[in-house]
């Protein structure tokens, strides 16, 4: 009987949490790319709770994908900031539901005492900035990958 290799397991949906800037880090790198619609950024102000879904690319597959010479995948996955006291925003039409966003980056400015701003950088100038009391955001798969529909990974240029 042979030892089990790191390449048979299957890869199960994320579900990770970032307490402070290197986790969120983290999550930024894979969330990148991702896209989203105005109508899917939802704030819960009763809740202090901040929440998106978003199809994200799943940048921990390229690698399998590409040694396998298959099509790259999507996930729908929650992206929730927890603790948010205030939401704002710019450069996105909050009266077309419908407009695409595509997240760049997340990023923390902390404050005082454990409070800080997670602010969610858009492509095209937009943001969504994010008060919160104390970093804790969250990054769940909620359904199972998908072809990517263009087949093809993002690309950036230098």
């Amino acid at each position: 009987m042979a030892d089990a290799r790191f390449e048979d397991g299957e890869a199960g949906p994320l579900n990770l949490v970032a307490r402070d800037g290197d986790d969120l880090q983290v999550i930024s790198a894979l969330v990148q790319d991702a896209v989203l619609t105005g109508a899917d950024l939802k704030w819960e102000r009763a809740k202090r709770r901040f929440a998106c879904l978003i199809n994200r690319f799943r940048w921990e597959d390229r690698d399998a994908a590409e040694a396998a010479r298959r099509p790259y995948e999507r996930v729908r996955a929650l992206l929730v900031i927890e603790d948010a006291l205030a939401v704002r925003s710019q450069g996105i039409d909050r009266g077309d539901p419908e407009t695409v966003l595509s997240i760049l980056s997340l990023d923390w400015a902390p404050g005082a005492d454990g409070t800080g701003a997670v602010t969610l950088v858009l492509a095209g100038d937009g943001a969504v900035r994010v008060e919160v009391e104390a970093l804790e955001v969250t990054l769940h798969d909620v359904t199972k990958p998908y072809l990517a529909p263009s087949r093809r990974k993002p690309e950036h240029r230098d």
